[in-house]
């Protein structure tokens, strides 16, 4: 399931990164930069902060399991599986 989780949140995170103003409040709420962001895309912390982000706000939750043709409740499951 953790591997699963990562692929999906790498999917989440095109998703997310794909629309300006939606990427720059990824950035600003986990703190990373871009070169941040390029350095640690593979490190399960920030799989972890993509379901996070996503959990934290049910309109880009809802929206992204759309997307990556998911169930919302999917997508914080596997938040679950990385936090373990």
């Amino acid at each position: 399931m953790v591997k699963h989780a990562s692929v999906v949140a790498l999917g989440a995170l095109g998703w997310i990164l794909a629309e300006e103003r939606r990427a720059h409040r990824f950035l600003d709420l986990t703190g990373l930069t871009v070169d941040g962001l390029r350095t640690a895309v593979d490190d399960v912390a920030t799989h972890r902060a993509v379901f996070e982000f996503l959990c934290a706000h049910e309109p880009d939750l809802v929206e992204a399991a759309r997307a990556l043709d998911m169930e919302p409740a999917e997508l914080a499951r596997m938040k679950e599986a990385l936090s373990q």
